[in-house]
Order: C-alpha cells, then sequence, then structure tokens
C-alpha cells in the first residue's frame, strides 16, 4: 500500500526524514527541493509504514487506498515524477547533516521584521544556535502572514502549517513584538542599535497594474485585495466588492486567481465551516455572481497555475470546471495536459455556477458608467520569439464581456523599505544570499521576488541565516551596544501597545471560542484595535492573578 502525496508541499521535510527507505523526493539537497510544485512518493520503493503520514504537519500524505475521486489523479503525479527522475543513486536513508555551530560563541540578538512564513522560517533556523535570541516584529497584532490572510480558506490542510509555526514560537530565546510599525514605532536606525543583526522579511505587499484605461472603476481592483477581505486583513476588511452580478473576470491565471475564482462560486454553505471572515460570507451569501472568467494571455501549456491546484479545480463538485483553449493545443502527455483536455471537452450546466478558464485572451479596457460594467478582451495567438519561447501577440479581435467586477491577478510587487536599498525592476532589495550588508539581510519575497510556495520559505531562510553566521564567524558583527535597554521597555515608555505571545495566544484562544460557538474553526479578529484589546486583558488578568497571590 504506498503513500501518495496530495498537494503542494510545506517544505518542513520531516515526511522525508521520517521515511525509513529514503523513497520521497526532491529531498533536502537535491535539485529541486523547495521549488518543486511538491513532494513525491515513489510508489516502487514506498513500503507503506505510514511514518511519512505521521510525520506531515498538514496532513497532505494519505494511502492509496484511501484516495478520494478528486485525489486519484495524485496517484500519477507521483509516480510520473520517478519516470523522469529515477533517483537510482539514492541513499537507503535520508541524509541529515550535522548541526553547524558558532565559531565564536557569545550571546547573540536578531530582530526579524515580519511575522510571516519567511520570517518565522528565519527565526527557526536561528534558534538552532543555543547563543542566539530572536525578536520577531510585525506591525499587525497577529502574526503568520499570507499563511493567516493569503491562503483561501477552504485549503484547511494547508493552513495546518500553523502547527509548525506555534512550535517554532515556543523555543526559547523566541519573542514576539507584534503591533510595532517599523518606520512608525521604531526606526531601522534603532533596530540596528539594539540587534547585532536584523533580517527583513517583508514581503510584497504591492500588486501589478494591468495599466489599461478604466482600470481604477470601482469594481475593479486587485485579487490580492479581494484575498484580504475574504481572508479578514485588517488592510482590507471594508474593501468595497461588487457582487451584485453574474459574471466576475479574473485577470491572470496563477495559483491565486484559481483560489479567488473558487471562493466566488463556492457554496456558502460550505465556506460557513472555515474560517473565511464574518463580512465576506455575509456578502458571499447573498452573492449574484454565476460566472468566473479567469483570463490567461497564453496558451494553456504556459498556465501559471500549478498541477496541485488546477487538480483540485477540477475535482470541485458543486461547480462546473471548463476551459475555452482559444484554439490552442494542449501538448504533453501528463496528468496536467490530460487535466485541461478534459475541462476542454466539458459542457457545463447553464443552470449552475461555473468557473472558466479562458486562454489566449487579454483585456484592453475596463468599462463602465460610474463602476465597472465589463471588460474588453482581444484575442492572442502565440509567436514564438528568437529564442524560441512563444508569446502572445493580440490578433486585432475584440471581444466585450459583460462583468461587475474586473479582478487583475498578474503578480505581487515589492515595495521600497525605508533606509534599505531597492531594485525597481525586481521590486526586492539588493542582495547576495540574504546579505545585504553584514548585519542587515533579508529573505522571503523581498530577497527573492514573489515566487515559489509556502515551504520555499525555509530554504530561502536557511540560505540567508548561514550568511549572517558567516559573517558572525567572520567577527564582522559587532554587539549591540544600546544606553535606553530592552526594545519591548523603550516601546513601552512610548505607550506602543506590543502584542507578545501570550498576548497572540489570548487572541487565538479568543477566535477559537468564537469559532466553536458558531459551529467553525476560528472567527477572526479584524479590528486590529479589538485584537489589541484581547491581548491587552489577558495582561490584565495575569498581574491581577499575581497581585491575588501577594
Amino acid at each position: 500500500m504506498p503513500y501518495v502525496v496530495t498537494q503542494s508541499c510545506c517544505a518542513d521535510a520531516s515526511c522525508v526524514v521520517a521515511c525509513p527507505v529514503n523513497c520521497i523526493h526532491p529531498a533536502p539537497g537535491e535539485p529541486g527541493f523547495a521549488t518543486a510544485e511538491m513532494l513525491y512518493v515513489d510508489p516502487r520503493s514506498c513500503v507503506g509504514c505510514g511514518a511519512c503520514t505521521t510525520a506531515c504537519p498538514v496532513g497532505a500524505i494519505v494511502p492509496d487506498t484511501a484516495l478520494t475521486p478528486e485525489q486519484e489523479p495524485f496517484r500519477e503525479v507521483n509516480a510520473a515524477y520517478y519516470d523522469v527522475f529515477p533517483h537510482a543513486d539514492r541513499t537507503p536513508l535520508a541524509l541529515v547533516p550535522p548541526q553547524r555551530r558558532l565559531r565564536r560563541p557569545r550571546p547573540v540578538r536578531v530582530a526579524v521584521v515580519g511575522a510571516g512564513p519567511a520570517g518565522l522560517y528565519t527565526a527557526d533556523e536561528l534558534l538552532c544556535h543555543p547563543e542566539v535570541t530572536v525578536d520577531v516584529l510585525d506591525r499587525l497584532p497577529t502574526p503568520y502572514g499570507l499563511l493567516r490572510a493569503g491562503v483561501a480558506p477552504d485549503h484547511r490542510h494547508t493552513k495546518e502549517a500553523e502547527r509548525l509555526f506555534r512550535a517554532i514560537e515556543e523555543q526559547p530565546g523566541f519573542r514576539y513584538l507584534l503591533g510595532v510599525d517599523v518606520g512608525r514605532d521604531v526606526t531601522r536606525a534603532e533596530l540596528d542599535e539594539h540587534y547585532d543583526a536584523v533580517v527583513w522579511t517583508v514581503g510584497a505587499s504591492a500588486d501589478r497594474r494591468l495599466d489599461v484605461p478604466g482600470e481604477d472603476l470601482p469594481g475593479s481592483c486587485s485579487a490580492t485585495a479581494l484575498v484580504g477581505w475574504y481572508n479578514g486583513h485588517p488592510d482590507h476588511r471594508d474593501l468595497e466588492v461588487h457582487l451584485d452580478h453574474e459574471r466576475v473576470v479574473v485577470v491572470g491565471n496563477g495559483n491565486v486567481a484559481l483560489d479567488v475564482a473558487r471562493v466566488l462560486t463556492a457554496d456558502p454553505d460550505a465556506l460557513a465551516a472555515t474560517d473565511v471572515a464574518d463580512h465576506a460570507l455575509a456578502a458571499l451569501r447573498t452573492s449574484a455572481v454565476r460566472e468566473v472568467v479567469v483570463l490567461g494571455r497564453r496558451g494553456p501549456d504556459q498556465a501559471s497555475f500549478t498541477t496541485p491546484e488546477l487538480i483540485g479545480l477540477a475535482g470541485l463538485r458543486d461547480v462546473d470546471v471548463v476551459a475555452d483553449l482559444g484554439g490552442a493545443e494542449v501538448t504533453g502527455e501528463g496528468v496536467r495536459a490530460r487535466v485541461l483536455r478534459e475541462l476542454a471537452a466539458r459542457r457545463p450546466d447553464p443552470r449552475g455556477r461555473r468557473i472558466v478558464l479562458r486562454f489566449l485572451t487579454s483585456p484592453v479596457r475596463v468599462g463602465g458608467t460610474g463602476r465597472v460594467g465589463g471588460v474588453e478582451v482581444v484575442r492572442n495567438e502565440l509567436v514564438p520569439d528568437a529564442a524560441g519561447v512563444p508569446r502572445a501577440k493580440a490578433t486585432g479581435e475584440t471581444e466585450l464581456l459583460e462583468a461587475g467586477m474586473v479582478l487583475r491577478s498578474v503578480g505581487y510587487r515589492g515595495m521600497p523599505v525605508a533606509g534599505l536599498p531597492h531594485d525597481p525592476v525586481t521590486g526586492t532589495v539588493p542582495n547576495d544570499a540574504g546579505r545585504v550588508e553584514p548585519g542587515t539581510y533579508v529573505a522571503g519575497w523581498a530577497k527573492r521576488g514573489p515566487t515559489g510556495f509556502l515551504g520555499t520559505n525555509k530554504t530561502c531562510a536557511q540560505e540567508t541565516v548561514e550568511a549572517l553566521l558567516d559573517d558572525l564567524d567572520a567577527g564582522l558583527l559587532d554587539a549591540p551596544e544600546t544606553r535606553d535597554g530592552d526594545l519591548a521597555a523603550v516601546l513601552a515608555r512610548r505607550g506602543v501597545p506590543v502584542v507578545d505571545l501570550a498576548g497572540w495566544r489570548a487572541i487565538d484562544r479568543e477566535e477559537r471560542r468564537r469559532g466553536e460557538a458558531a459551529g467553525r474553526p476560528r472567527v477572526k479578529i479584524t479590528d486590529p484595535a479589538e485584537a489589541r484589546e484581547v491581548a491587552l486583558r489577558r495582561g490584565r488578568r495575569r498581574r491581577a492573578v499575581s497581585a491575588s497571590w501577594r
């Protein structure tokens, strides 16, 4: 009974280490680890012991006998990887490299700016060294970044990566300083004064624009903002969302575009069993949307979505998913190609909700009077460039798609950080393997751009921490010399309401308590002021209990 990986990987690699026969690849240190769409179990060498499924923190590995019909394509996906990468020279057990130790042991304090996956993986790597303590800062009173506010609410298995982050938070030497806006509450210079090193993991918060007329009409916004809206991100909870029209057009066909299409067409009763934001659930219950059209400027072979996400979309039971290839052909014989051909052959029920993956189509104008009423699109054709790479070229044949909302999902972009260099082309902080200069480092999207998956941040963080440790061993990082004491004390004197780990735990418990009362995993607190009050109430109760024992 071989086991099967059924979703994109968190790259924790616990399953690789747990496997007694080393049948899960690509493993850490192998080409493709953390950049592959997922990990793959070799069905020919798997002994069916189940060690991997016990170790997996997100429940992504199941026995082949337990695959649902929707998961069945993953059986072939896992096996096909080994047809291309047989790993005949692999060792019988996964090799765990020895833990690096500092050559010049001394107390080291590091600040990590950003409490998303990149920041927490960075903290985890740093805390492997008993000499290091880590303060993780974030402007929001809640951590986890895109895991909390970016992963679609119906991807509950992916959200279980919270368990990894909880384990990181509980390590000795870890501390949260949440609700702290670096730049407003504390400056970069002050961080440099208080810490041996600062690692910036601030992500890529801006979205790329379409640069077409009408893009700024009400009803036209980024998919990033909509994702934040239905996930309860404080910056987007008041977004004006128009769901009174039967069609929504999403420009771009990456994984975020598929997430948005899936949520907008989902049964609200099914979403009610997730942690979708209350205001979004209420709006979706009265939604008139029946169709979401996902536009890709190139053909199906060049689509940006990953194979696991495509399989998940194709397996939806209560929504018709179809593909309009625009005259293109799907090449290849793998699972991805077969699924796309099947979607192209489907005929949707005109009475039901549907998602249309439309290829070789680009927007040229967003139209409407006072708000979005439709989008004018042009049909494209693929023309090879000088290097033979197929590029989309407009044919001049246009069409008007009526729509009440247009969402751009054509990528993220990093914004400049005060005091740090910025590359306007890549939207990143220029760096060498994470090193900006000795004492200043970057990880995550601020380092490499908006690429990769959740687990890619683990390998990215490891590289950055290696650069930081190299500078420590070379004597390039001086111990901080400050006269005003610990940064938490400085912030307290300034009246900044800092949320620590205990405060975050109080917020988490309150959200879960509200969720339990509503039959949901959690009900998110979307107002930062309310979240801080919940955290501080816990602190006041703790002090009151302590006083009663005196």
